[in-house]
């Protein structure tokens, strides 16, 4: 239902796009335009709103486009979007950048996510403590038969570095997080640019780890439980152990803008905010914000 449900909005979402792009100039053109830029894991989740929104606004059109966090923060700097989605906190270096252009980025809690991490269904692990996963992503463990798999090689797969949920999982996970443990991810991780990318190659592939916002991991994949600690119970990734803060790898989405949004862009968030958008938040797998 899930995946029919964001199949049915980037559908729907395509046709108002190229119908926004009508030279038509008559009364009935959209008099108002948001750009909204940024993230890879919120972008289904800012067409699913952009459409309801739409549908209820008729003078209003939203541009959605994903390219990763960094990628909406860097045109929030240039000035060049209304709304930067990103699934990690802006850097202080960026907001120094921002500043120097005369951009003064201000920071909006649109929902929260989990952050799943995946195997292939053939594969008989199902449980992982936090230090485990930092050290197969880092290189200390390399085969599924030292965490009570298979004598198979462990082939990992990661977001690459522009990514707000790479940038997350690498400070969450493999560093455990603390500030002052540089560890980084192994040479021979495999970076790549969706999380699209990821489930296909995680389907595909039986010696296959990656990691995913919840949102977006599809029934035929298998779900790691995951512990902070040995001895402490292995939670599975859900809305309700996201909320009661069981599950160890979870995080809040953002969105941003130059200063204190008005008009249009402060109405869109308003919106963003109420009960009527934050269902949309649950049905994609996300967690509302309370």
């Amino acid at each position: 239902m899930k995946r029919a449900l964001i199949f049915f909005v980037l559908t729907t979402f395509f046709i108002t796009s190229c119908g926004s792009t009508s030279t038509d100039t008559t009364s009935n053109s959209p008099a108002q335009y948001i750009e909204n830029k940024g993230s890879d894991t919120i972008v289904n989740l800012a067409l699913a709103w952009a459409e309801t929104y739409q549908a209820e606004h008729s003078d209003v059109r939203i541009s959605v486009t994903g390219g990763g966090s960094g990628t909406g923060i860097a045109a929030l700097i240039n000035n060049t979007v209304d709304l930067a989605n990103a699934s990690r906190k802006i850097k202080d270096e960026e907001i120094a950048e921002a500043q120097s252009k005369g951009i003064e980025p201000v920071e909006h809690i649109i929902a929260r996510d989990a952050i799943a991490v995946i195997v292939n269904p053939e594969n008989p692990v199902s449980e992982l403590t936090l230090q485990q996963i930092s050290d197969i992503y880092s290189g200390k463990i390399t085969n599924w038969n030292e965490v009570g798999g298979e004598d198979r090689p462990i082939v990992k797969l990661s977001r690459e570095t522009n990514s707000g949920t790479h940038v997350y999982f690498l400070e969450t996970v493999l560093r455990l997080g603390s500030k002052e443990d540089k560890t980084l991810f192994s040479t021979d991780t495999l970076l790549l640019p969706s999380s699209e990318g990821i489930i296909s190659e995680v389907r595909s592939n039986p010696n296959a780890i990656g990691y995913d916002g919840l949102g977006y991991v599809p029934d035929d994949l298998k779900m790691i439980a995951i512990a902070e600690e040995e001895g402490s119970a292995y939670v599975l990734p859900a809305i309700d152990t996201v909320n009661d803060k069981t599950y160890p790898i979870a995080r809040d989405l953002y969105m941003y803008t130059d200063g204190e949004p008005t008009g249009i862009v402060k109405e869109y968030l308003d919106w963003i905010l109420s009960p009527e958008a934050q269902e949309i938040v649950a049905e994609l797998g996300f967690v509302p914000v309370k």
